[in-house]
C-alpha cells in the first residue's frame, strides 16, 4: 500500500501530511522513544482517535502504515501490538553534568554534519519525505508557539537515515536519550526567548531540509553545522565549559 496522501497548503503549495500521516508520526515517535514496550498492546483504537482527535478510519490508515514499517503488529480479536525491540544504547554512559551536554554537541558537530552531506547526495523520495514530515510537525509546533523535542529528533534522525548508512543512524539511536537531554534544555531557552527565536530555528531546520532536497552537499553539511553549532550557543549563552584535562 502506498503511504498516506499528503495534502496541498493553498498558500504556499508545498505538500503537507494528511491527518492519518501526522498520526502515524505521532504514534511511530512514541513507539521509538520507547513510549510502549516491545510486544505493548496498544490503547484501544476508540481510546487513540480520542488522543488524537480523528476519526476510527484516520487512525486506522496510520496503524496499517505501521504494520507496514514492521513497527506493530495486530492479533485477530486482541488489538495492535509494539513489534520493535529497542536495542540498548552502545555503552554511553547517562548525562549527568552540563559538561555532558556539551560534550554531546561536540559530537554531534562531527556526525550529523557528514550525515546531512551524504543525505544530500544519497536520499531518495520515500527518504526525502520523511524528513519533510518532521519538518511539517516543527512547523506546525512553531505555528503554535510550541518547541517539539519528538519532531526535532525525528527531523535529525530522518537525514541520519537518509545518508543509507546505517553507522550515522545507529549512533543517532544511541544517542537519542542524551540529545533528548539538550534538545529539551534548548527547546526550554526558546520558549523564553518568544516566538522570534522559534522561528529562526525552524528557518535553520528549513535551510537544512532544502540543502538536501537540491542535492547540495556542502550547503547541506555547512547548514547542519551552524544549526547545531547556534542551537548550543543558545543554549549556553557563549559560556561553554572548558573541557582541558
Amino acid at each position: 500500500m502506498a503511504g498516506p496522501e499528503i495534502e496541498k497548503d493553498g498558500a504556499s503549495g508545498r505538500s503537507r501530511p494528511s491527518l492519518s500521516e501526522k498520526v502515524y508520526a505521532a504514534l511511530r515517535s512514541r513507539i521509538m522513544r520507547g513510549d510502549y514496550a516491545p510486544n505493548e498492546k496498544l490503547p484501544a483504537e476508540k481510546d487513540l482517535s480520542v488522543t488524537f482527535g480523528v476519526s476510527r478510519p484516520v487512525l486506522r490508515l496510520a496503524l496499517e502504515q505501521l504494520r507496514e514499517e514492521g513497527l506493530v503488529y495486530s492479533r485477530q480479536g486482541a488489538g495492535n501490538f509494539v513489534r520493535v525491540k529497542r536495542e540498548p544504547a552502545l555503552g554511553y554512559t547517562p548525562v549527568e553534568t552540563i559538561a555532558d551536554i556539551q560534550r554531546c554537541y561536540e559530537f554531534r558537530l562531527t556526525v550529523e554534519t557528514d550525515a546531512a552531506a551524504l543525505a544530500a547526495q544519497r536520499h531518495n523520495d520515500a527518504a526525502l519525505q520523511e524528513i519533510e514530515r518532521a519538518l511539517h510537525l516543527l512547523s506546525d509546533a512553531t505555528g503554535s508557539r510550541l518547541h517539539r523535542e519528538d519532531a526535532d529528533f525525528a527531523f535529525h534522525q530522518g537525514i541520519a537515515r537518509a545518508s543509507n548508512n546505517q553507522y550515522y543512524e545507529e549512533t543517532l539511536k544511541a544517542l537519542r536519550d542524551h540529545i533528548h537531554v539538550g534538545m529539551k534544555l534548548h527547546g526550554e531557552s526558546l520558549m523564553s526567548d518568544g516566538a522570534k527565536a522559534l522561528e529562526a530555528v525552524f528557518a535553520e531546520h528549513r535551510g537544512i531540509y532544502e540543502a538536501i532536497r537540491d542535492r547540495d552537499a556542502e550547503r547541506a553539511r555547512e547548514a547542519m553545522r551552524q544549526h547545531i553549532t547556534h542551537s548550543r550557543e543558545r543554549l549556553f549563552g557563549g559560556g561553554e565549559l572548558d573541557l582541558s584535562l
